[in-house]
């Protein structure tokens, strides 16, 4: 086991931990970011194309995720890859456990590691997860050319994958619970438009059923109780996630969906450890939302490093 140290530790490499971290290098602060993934971008990597994002028209997730990270290491930012299992404070430093073993000393921690996709919970879901089950269109909906598939869900993540995927399924089935999206209106504008695009409403998937791959889906609607089996050779779930808020070892404020709450300054209940992004209990969540988290963060840690080192410098020595 190997103890490494830094000025600010962040927690996750998308959109909000690599802006924290532009921030906390440009503020002159050894930074370093650790991701688990082993290539960063975050949710980023499972966007197809960005149109919403101030001053550049369109751009994919890929490239911009790569920008990023490049512009955090020019000002000096580290980017080191594992899988941080525990954080905790003593009072005098905060920690972070890597999942080999090893540990990192910081001034300040920065959380930035987002979540997990949400299940469905229902039988079949786990059993064909990668045999047809799937929670990123980008990533596999090549494999389902000329097939019929189904998305469920109906924000923004939802029927920007269910348009995705009409590049090459025939048809895309949007099982959502209520009779209208929550998605954006243009969102909802560009899919209604497109003749592959068939709306399911008001309707809940039961059961994921096939022999060695997704062979249909059983849904049911929320307002008759009628079931319905629709035939098709893949399910895409976008329902939500969960906060990956397990790492503390001491006890941290959350809200009721697990969401870590913080102050104005991004800070947790943990002095000196702030989360940001999609981590963090807010209501929109958006690349801008999360870069503004960060930027604050970055700012409120680099001043939290500065307090605690000044405070040490100016303590008389003990004898």
């Amino acid at each position: 086991m190997s103890m490494k140290e830094c000025d600010i530790l962040i927690v996750g490499a998308g959109p909000a931990g690599v802006t924290a971290a532009l921030y906390a290098a440009r503020g002159r602060m050894n930074t370093v970011i650790v991701d688990r993934s082993g290539m960063g971008g975050g949710q980023l990597l499972n966007t197809e194309l960005v149109e919403n994002y101030p001053g550049i028209r369109s751009i994919s997730g890929h490239d911009l995720a790569r920008q990023m990270e490049e512009q955090a290491r020019d000002f000096g930012a580290t980017i080191e890859y594992g899988n941080v299992v525990e954080i905790w404070s003593d009072g005098e430093a905060r920690y972070a456990r890597i999942e080999d073993g090893d540990l990192y000393r910081a001034g300040a921690i920065i959380l930035a590691s987002g979540g997990s996709p949400r299940r469905l919970k229902v039988p079949g879901e786990k059993a064909l997860a990668g045999m047809g089950v799937s929670y990123c269109a980008l990533c596999d909906g090549a494999f389902f050319k000329d097939q019929v598939v189904a998305v469920v869900g109906g924000g923004d993540s939802a029927i920007e994958e269910a348009m995705y995927l009409t590049r090459f399924a025939s048809k895309v089935y949007i099982v959502h619970r209520r009779d209208q999206w929550r998605a954006q209106k243009v969102l909802q504008e560009q899919a209604l438009a497109n003749p592959k695009m068939v709306p399911v409403w008001n309707s809940v998937p039961e059961e994921i059923g096939g022999e060695n791959a997704v062979e249909w889906v059983r849904i049911r609607n929320v307002l008759d109780g009628t079931v319905t089996t629709l035939p098709v050779g893949g399910v895409f779930i976008y329902v939500g996630f969960e906060p990956n808020n397990e790492l503390f070892r001491d006890p941290v404020k959350r809200d009721e969906g697990g969401f870590i709450l913080t102050d104005q300054r991004m800070e947790t209940s943990i002095p000196g450890v702030f989360a940001v992004g999609d981590l963090r209990s807010q209501y929109v969540r958006q690349i801008t939302t999360a870069v503004g988290d960060a930027t604050t963060a970055a700012v409120a840690a680099t001043r939290f490093v500065e307090a605690w080192e000044h405070s040490h410098r100016a303590a008389p020595a003990t004898r």
